[in-house]
């Protein structure tokens, strides 16, 4: 039994692609599908779903955050291995196929899925996505070829049930994930094959709020102690220009990326002035990014 996880918030015009790409994805093993969202809007999609397929299942989500609604559906889900995935998210049909074929090796303890932007290419924000996402996806190439650790997607990945029970509210769940099966003796895959496709924020405040958030987790994840980081400004600042000035294929995509570079220097340096002079650390809880949906 396989168990999928959608965790969603105000996406009822996104939740139900993200169902039926699983339902329709043909594999043969036995799976559900646990759908948990606070809102009546995003929760009466997934019900009209469980109503005409049995696969299909709806958690009550209290609104506490994602990392609490995740401790919820973990203790609902009988699957052997668990697949976590977004509702504002749309998986290939073969997504859910190839993220469990590295599991044929006992060793594996958790696999990341390979996310690929669905904006287009041809204006700045589209361009920044198709950028981020092919660095991440040459990182986490390259760590999975050496044995190394690397962070996951919580766009999508799956890992062994029943091997790690809770992790800290307040950090990356696909940052410590990860850390735990390794600190316990498993290995981490790479499936860029099960390909997730996102939609990215497609103006500037929302873009850095969403950059923001998530580096503020990573925060809280690097002051849980020595623990092995993807990200972080230093690496960005190291390995970061070799990778994005690979990318471009034309004179305004190359001036697109020269306007990442210090772009993401705010985004750091906001980061930096919230966790360390304001003390305003990153909490559990929805937040919702108007431009992706």
């Amino acid at each position: 039994m396989i168990s999928v996880i959608i965790t969603a918030y105000k996406e009822p015009k996104t939740i139900g692609k993200a169902i039926y790409a699983f339902i329709n994805s043909g594999l043969k093993e036995d799976f559900e599908v646990i759908g948990t969202a606070p809102d009546k809007e995003t929760a009466d999609v997934i019900k009209q779903y469980s109503t005409v397929d049995p696969r299909v299942k709806y958690l009550k989500d209290p609104g506490r955050g994602k990392m609490f609604a995740l401790h919820l559906a973990f203790k609902k889900a009988k699957g052997g291995i668990l697949v976590l995935t977004d509702g504002d998210v749309v998986c290939d049909s073969m997504a859910l196929e190839e993220i469990l074929k590295p599991f044929d090796n006992p060793d594996i303890g958790c696999v990341a899925g390979m996310p690929v932007s669905a904006d287009s290419r041809r204006n700045m924000f589209g361009f920044w996505g198709h950028l981020l996402t092919y660095a991440a996806h040459k990182k986490r190439l390259d760590c999975a070829k050496k044995g190394k650790y690397f962070t996951c997607s919580g766009y999508l990945f799956a890992f062994r049930s029943k091997v790690i029970d809770s992790f800290p509210t307040d950090v990356p769940e696909d940052a410590y994930i990860p850390y735990k099966f390794m600190s316990l003796g498993y290995r981490i895959s790479y499936a860029p094959k099960a390909r997730v496709y996102v939609k990215f924020p497609s103006n500037f405040g929302e873009w850095i709020e969403q950059k923001r958030r998530v580096a503020k987790a990573y925060e809280n994840y690097k002051n849980l102690g020595s623990l092995p980081m993807m990200k972080s400004f230093t690496k960005e600042l190291i390995e970061g220009p070799v990778i994005a000035l690979s990318f471009p294929r034309s004179l305004v995509e190359m001036y697109w990326t020269l306007i990442l570079f210090p772009a993401r220097f705010y985004m750091w340096g906001l980061t930096f002035w919230d966790s360390h002079i304001i003390k305003a650390k990153h909490t559990d809880g929805w937040k919702r990014v108007e431009s992706t949906k």
